[in-house]
């Protein structure tokens, strides 16, 4: 099974959505990185269930147990290995669904590839709870990356037809504080994710994410680029069905005079006037902010009936999916963007170094 990502910096995630529990080793961290494990609890609550009246109600404190690798909050040099403790599942909410897939999830093609043997149990591996660990080594990573000046910004563009239009800083703004959604945008989205889930459906969105700060030269041609290797991680979170770069699918419609990202030099270094590239170009870091987009689908569970097939019978069926989902994953995928892009960034520099 493929939960390994990386290669100078290696991570393997392990577990299922209601196995005790959940975690990840990490492997290519030097000895004596500190570790800020207060900073690292804060970035997981903003990613764990239970934290809003959007989110699921499953409750799960999400506090990560350092079994090796990390002594005192300094890195031995040695895998880190770290484990969550799932204490809120309940696999009896999916007794009901064994045999019937519900739409949109992977229950279907896992059972296909590891037929009755697998757990799918809240989705097992295949499961959004999977991203817990994920935040775990992308957390570590994203501190590791401040201390070399480079800094990771992520907000909701959208939510099902609710558009955020505030301006999202292009290159030029590069040093300055990325904003925030405003009240009133936040408002009218959560208005939409209330409806949707009162009734019994879900909602999408986009998130858009930069990461400021990389220096020229990271990545590699044709398929080891920062794109690749950055879509490698970001399909990863299991709601992502989407990735673009910079101006990505709008350049479609431009003609290259205007995609064309002008050269200049400020300040002793080469800048580009705009960013269409998304600060990557030929696979390779330009020395711009790393900016990216990425598309969230619905929640697949949903409280309407919906139809499926009885996989013992091979007969049509109809289900009704209980127990505890979120009605947009959105808002707690953003931090999960963030860790993605971290982990994606850090194993570039680790290479060209």
């Amino acid at each position: 099974m493929s939960s390994t990502y990386g290669r100078d910096l290696r991570i393997t995630i392990f577990g299922q959505s209601h196995a005790p529990a959940i975690g990840v080793t990490i492997e290519g961290l030097r000895s004596g990185l500190r570790v800020d494990t207060e900073a690292l609890e804060s970035f997981l609550a903003r990613r764990a269930p239970g934290r809003a009246a959007y989110a699921t109600a499953r409750r799960e404190t999400d506090k990560p147990e350092f079994l090796c690798g990390i002594v005192n909050g300094v890195t031995t040099g040695t895998p880190v290995t770290a484990v969550i403790r799932n204490t809120d599942a309940r696999s009896g909410d999916y007794a009901a669904l064994l045999h019937k897939p519900r739409p949109g999830h992977a229950d279907y093609t896992g059972w296909v590839k590891y037929g009755d043997a697998g757990d799918f149990a809240g989705g097992g591996h295949f499961s959004g709870r999977m991203t817990a660990p994920l935040c775990v080594a992308g957390g570590i990573c994203l501190q590791l990356l401040e201390r070399e000046g480079i800094r990771v910004w992520s907000h909701i563009a959208s939510i099902g037809s609710v558009k955020d239009e505030g301006e999202w800083p292009s290159a030029g703004a590069a040093g300055k504080e990325f904003p925030t959604l405003s009240e009133e945008r936040e408002a009218e989205m959560r208005k939409a994710i209330a409806e949707a889930r009162a009734a019994g459906d879900s909602l999408g969105g986009v998130i858009e994410c930069a990461v400021v700060g990389v220096p020229a030269g990271l990545g590699d041609p044709m398929f080891d680029g920062m794109e690749n290797r950055l879509a490698a991680v970001l399909f990863g979170i299991p709601a992502v069905k989407g990735v673009e770069f910079g101006a990505g699918f709008a350049a479609a419609a431009m003609r290259g005079s205007e995609n064309n990202d002008a050269f200049a030099v400020e300040n002793g270094r080469v800048v580009t006037r705009t960013n269409h590239s998304g600060g990557i170009l030929g696979g390779i870091t330009t020395g711009m902010p790393l900016e990216f987009a990425v598309a969230v689908k619905p929640t697949p569970s949903i409280a309407k009936t919906q139809e499926t097939v009885d996989l013992r019978t091979m007969e049509p069926a109809e289900i009704t999916v209980g127990g505890r989902h979120d009605p947009c994953i959105v808002p707690r995928a953003v931090p999960c963007v963030e860790a993605a892009a971290a982990l994606a960034v850090y194993d570039a520099l680790l290479a060209d170094r």
